[in-house]
């Protein structure tokens, strides 16, 4: 089903067993909370998927559960992150071949880009694929930013159609909306700007702490976009301690917490990462278990409803 690049996409977490494995019981039981919750697409193998601990074949197996659990209800959108265009190339063609139905495509790994070399990236990827792209601009964390110019080259791709703006700079949407009006959707990837974002225009959310709170995640967008701006700062301002967990280096072992904490999920992660222990993990349990205690109660009529 095409993308719309819009409402709420969470950045999926990909679930190991005490071994190592993949946990898929614990994936499809997420992925079916995400659906119910109204969500309108599913990212896999992203930074929060610990994409860069995926076996090739791990991929493909977590698209075709994906794409079995989506029933054409969302569409599932793989991540590209890899430091070789050869093997970006590769793995596109395979997501196409698998049946994801959209890329997320980071900038080239370990290597900082200039604007020549990171414009070369994005336009032999998107030449190479008839999928829909989603540009990931995240200059803080992969240090190769994502320019106004560099946007005006892409725009003769019509296959590169938005950005997860992650740069955590919200005047970002206004300076996108200002240039290229409709032409590039933007979807805010960073938790604790996703009110501010929306409000400026986003057309939506790759967020993370959904993994855990799909209905409050969902119902936060609809409430923006609804301008119903006093109940979504009342929701928001609960979220905002579970939100910050989305912006550590350890966000994966910290929002995967959360999910086992709530029943969407395990501690499990994959080496190099290791579990949380001892005073570290008390305290980001005392903030899970704070913000659970006086939960806000979601109305029940939002089970099922895209966040459209």
């Amino acid at each position: 089903m095409p993308v719309k690049w819009e409402g709420v996409m969470p950045a999926v977490t990909t679930k190991f067993d005490e071994n190592g494995d993949l946990d898929l019981t614990a994936f499809e039981k997420n992925l079916n909370a995400q659906i119910d919750a109204g969500v309108t697409a599913l990212i896999l193998g992203g930074t929060l998927g610990e994409s860069s601990v995926l076996e090739v074949s791990e991929k493909k197996l977590l698209v075709d559960t994906a794409i079995i659990v989506a029933q054409k209800r969302v569409p599932v959108i793989l991540n590209i992150a890899e430091g070789s265009l050869r093997e970006a190339i590769r793995q596109a063609a395979l997501a196409e071949e698998w049946g994801a139905e959209g890329l997320m495509v980071l900038p080239p790994m370990r290597y900082k880009s200039d604007h020549r070399e990171t414009v070369h990236w994005y336009k032999s990827i998107a030449k190479s694929t008839s999928l829909p792209i989603l540009v990931y601009n995240n200059p803080i964390d992969y240090k190769t930013g994502i320019t106004l110019e560099m946007f005006e080259e892409f725009a003769e791709h019509e296959n590169i159609q938005a950005v997860k703006e992650s740069t955590r700079d919200i005047t970002n949407v206004t300076r996108m909306k200002n240039k290229f009006g409709n032409r590039f959707k933007i979807l805010c990837g960073v938790d604790t700007l996703s009110m501010e974002e929306l409000v400026m225009g986003a057309d939506g959310l790759v967020a993370g702490l959904v993994c855990a709170f799909p209905n409050e995640t969902v119902w936060l967008y609809k409430l923006v976009k609804q301008g119903r701006i006093a109940e979504a700062t009342e929701l928001y301002r609960w979220f905002m301690p579970l939100l910050e967990l989305d912006i550590h280096p350890k966000l994966v072992q910290y929002i995967k917490l959360a999910e086992s904490i709530v029943g969407l999920g395990t501690e499990h992660v994959r080496e190099p990462r290791l579990p949380l222990v001892g005073e570290e993990r008390e305290h980001v349990l005392r903030i899970i278990n704070d913000a659970v205690a006086v939960r806000p109660s979601i109305p029940a009529a939002l089970s099922g409803v895209a966040a459209q």
